[in-house]
């Protein structure tokens, strides 16, 4: 039997809506992603070369599958304005059959 490919989360920020729409669309048309959600207006507190920062950004959630994680991470890369990035994945361990099943034919096998 063929496994069915993992469907996961990946967590990226962004510096505005602007650069989070921009990053979202290449993801999506590139089939490296089902779906983006991006949530406004997130404070950010974080150490960034030893003094302690803050900023507005907004959170980029991705849907995708494991095969496909990689292909998401280089076009958030390749795309992204920050000099380290976030790019986080988690494992979605369970969900509804139909959802996931969604997000593995919107991005395809490989």
């Amino acid at each position: 039997m063929i496994p069915i490919p993992q469907c996961v989360v990946a967590m990226v920020t962004a510096p505005d809506m602007e650069t989070a729409r921009r990053i979202a669309a290449a993801a999506l048309n590139g089939k490296a992603a089902a779906c983006a959600n991006l949530v406004p207006q997130i404070e950010s507190h974080y150490w960034w070369q030893g003094k302690l920062e803050q900023s507005a950004e907004v959170l980029m959630v991705f849907k995708t599958t494991a095969p496909k994680q990689a292909a998401l991470q280089k076009i958030v890369l390749e795309n992204h304005p920050y000099e380290t990035a976030e790019f986080i994945v988690m494992p979605i361990t369970d969900g509804s059959a139909a959802y996931l099943a969604w997000i593995r034919n919107s991005v395809g096998t490989i």
